[in-house]
């Protein structure tokens, strides 16, 4: 029998306004829960339902402002009675997929994510993160292993998309390097910090310490680890996932691969955009994705 899978974007898809046009769309019982997660943390609300484009950029504003949709959406949909027989999230996209997972419930799954968005705000760490187009994830660890300097393969999204990340004079000296070993394009990314690297490790100790202020649950749906493609139920491995996730790679095209082993055939991409509909065409033509990004497209199933 097939199976579904609920995905969740990571960050780089929010919007002006967003959570105004969310609130605006949803029943009343929704809208209180908006103004639960938000209560105590005014200056976050304002800018996701006022903020402009560039305020959004922040890390701070833009991970609870993603998370936001991929929460209220997982919600409408189970009441919708769709409910996936694994989840898994891309990045940020994993804390996301929570609540859709049975870890934390709507709230604390969101309370969670506007404090880790604070914290990886004020981390200040320094470095950067590059896209590496057109070669192999293989071919990049290569390149990467002999360059001087701290830079790392972080994100698998592709066969021939990696992104690396480290520190920052070395991810600059380091495009034209993976050019002239035959990567079609290098590009530096707008990020504010070198995630998913080893530079990250003290923003893990403060999450760590962070988790320690919700009430966990054993999942009631399975999860795809981004760092190990593990699937975990337990509470105890969910939170070791995300402390080692914060210094460590994002496998997104071992993630599909996975699901498709288990049999999942249709998947749910759940919050703003299409990106990850993008990157699974590119690893599994034959898994159909359904795009969430807004009431609209649930009202429409």
């Amino acid at each position: 029998m097939s199976k579904i899978a609920f995905v969740f974007p990571g960050q780089g898809t929010q919007y002006e306004k967003m959570g105004e046009v969310l609130y605006n769309s949803v029943s009343y019982e929704n809208k209180k829960i908006i103004d639960r997660v938000f209560e105590n943390n005014e200056e976050v609300k304002k800018v996701i339902f006022e903020g402009t484009k560039d305020e959004l950029k922040d890390t701070k504003f833009a991970q609870p402002a993603i998370a936001l949709f991929s929460v209220v959406l997982t919600k409408l949909l189970k009441e919708k009675g769709i409910n996936p027989d694994f989840v898994a999230g891309h990045s940020l996209g994993e804390y996301s997929s929570l609540y859709a997972a049975g870890f934390l419930n709507e709230v604390d799954t969101l309370k969670l994510i506007s404090a880790r968005g604070k914290i990886m705000s004020e981390a200040k760490i320094e470095g950067s993160m590059a896209a590496i187009l057109g070669l192999s994830s293989n071919e990049v660890e290569n390149i990467c292993n002999n360059i001087d300097g701290v830079i790392e393969a972080v994100n698998y999204n592709e066969p021939k998309q990696t992104v690396v990340a480290g520190e920052k004079d070395v991810i600059e000296k380091s495009l034209e390097i993976f050019k002239e070993k035959g990567a079609r394009r290098a590009l530096p990314l707008a990020v504010s910090g070198p995630f998913h690297s080893s530079l990250m490790k003290p923003v893990a100790e403060i999450l760590k310490k962070e988790f320690e202020n919700y009430s966990w649950n054993d999942a009631k749906t399975p999860i795809v680890a981004n760092t190990t493609v593990n699937i975990l139920t337990s509470s105890n491995e969910i939170k070791n996932e995300l402390y080692n996730q914060t210094f460590g790679p994002v496998k997104w095209v071992d993630t599909i691969n996975k699901l498709s082993e288990n049999g999942v055939t249709k998947i749910y991409e759940v919050g703003p955009g299409k990106v990850l509909a993008g990157l699974i065409k590119k690893i599994n033509k034959e898994i159909e994705v359904v795009n969430i990004e807004n009431v609209e497209n649930i009202e429409s199933l």
